[in-house]
């Protein structure tokens, strides 16, 4: 498809630049495919949508602290690293983006501090550089625990549309509270708008909750660049579905729960193992899975999700859930009614 079809006009106020001060208090625009109705709620108001024995898909990993800024040992050069994706072998080489990528070669070191730096390596085989988007592979040499020393040179990631620098509210709001395991280099942003009281209240109400996870990787900031969509190809990212989460959406299922995706992360995750039957097996792999309009869903009977970038594959996978025509006539309602737009914006049901 061309990929002008997935392209809106935005005003810039409506790009969310803070989180609501509670995370429940944004706006839900609740869409019934069936009744083909929009309801104007809050997110507050979403378990009134579910069923005991419905299934809440959840993806609770965690947005690592993934731009590093730094010098180049021989120049003194400032150089920004980006973490894309960590080694699946505790190997210390990660994929990354650079800025300004030109300026380094194999072998260069960038020093974060004294205990901490990045040499150039060449990619792992069967992985290759894009020199087009800066992507390369570099291997950490440091003191202490990775995972600490990143927390604490590190900065968290905020998405380009956010004109602002990350502070310490971020640190909370950019997180789910749910999120559990470190990989991710952006939020799952649909479950930033749930707080641990209506996840308690979903408990109460007999509502599965089955946690997943899928670390979001660089293709959330990248836009599509191939004019038609059926030559883009998706950056591959890393997932896990353990015994328990499958067997919790299974048996909601059968029972004739509905499988409700909270985000797109999710939303990929679940299909990536699903058999046609809509039956999920659990395991752990990289999906490089792309959702587009004639894909044909087999395990998502509801999505949770934000609004999207223009000319996305997060807008195109939503528009593949409902139809193309219908969803940019919903994001049209949106803009119409001043709902605020991307990771820290308002959110859309759609059952």
């Amino acid at each position: 498809m061309d990929i002008n079809l997935f392209d809106y006009d935005l005003p810039d106020k409506q790009i969310a630049q803070f989180p609501t001060e509670k995370r429940d208090e944004s706006r839900l625009l609740v869409i019934d495919r069936s009744r083909q109705s929009i309801d104007h709620k809050y997110f507050y108001d979403i378990l009134d949508y579910f069923s005991p024995g419905d299934c809440l898909v959840m993806n609770n990993s965690k947005v690592i602290h993934a731009r590093l800024i730094g010098t180049k040992q021989s120049t003194g050069a400032t150089i920004e690293i980006f973490l894309v994706k960590k080694p699946e072998d505790g190997n210390d080489i990660w994929e990354v983006m650079i800025k300004p990528a030109k300026r380094l070669k194999i072998g260069d070191i960038v020093n974060f501090s004294d205990s901490f730096r990045a040499e150039m390596v060449r990619p792992p085989e069967n992985r290759e550089e894009s020199t087009e988007s800066g992507m390369r592979f570099v291997k950490f040499n440091y003191e202490g625990i990775f995972t600490e020393r990143l927390a604490e040179l590190g900065k968290m990631p905020l998405p380009p549309y956010i004109k602002r620098e990350a502070d310490v509210n971020d640190e909370n709001r950019y997180q789910t509270v749910y999120s559990e395991i470190e990989g991710s280099v952006a939020a799952p942003t649909a479950g930033l708008h749930f707080t641990e009281e209506i996840l308690d209240k979903a408990t109460d109400k007999g509502i599965k909750i089955a946690f997943l996870t899928l670390h979001v990787g660089i293709g959330t900031f990248l836009p599509v660049k191939v004019k038609d969509t059926d030559d883009h190809v998706m950056h591959r990212e890393i997932y896990t579905v353990s015994e328990e989460t499958a067997d919790i959406i299974n048996t909601s299922r059968k029972s004739g729960g509905k499988i409700i995706c909270v985000g797109t992360t999710s939303v990929r995750t679940i299909e990536s193992v699903s058999d046609d039957d809509g039956i999920i097996h659990p395991g752990s792999g990289e999906t490089g899975i792309f959702i587009s309009p004639g894909y044909r869903f087999k395990a998502v009977d509801a999505l949770i999700t934000n609004f999207h970038l223009p000319k996305s594959t997060l807008l195109m996978l939503v528009s593949a859930f409902y139809e193309r025509e219908k969803i940019l006539g919903i994001y049209k309602t949106a803009i119409d009614n001043e709902y605020r737009f991307f990771s820290y914006g308002d959110a859309m049901l759609i059952l």
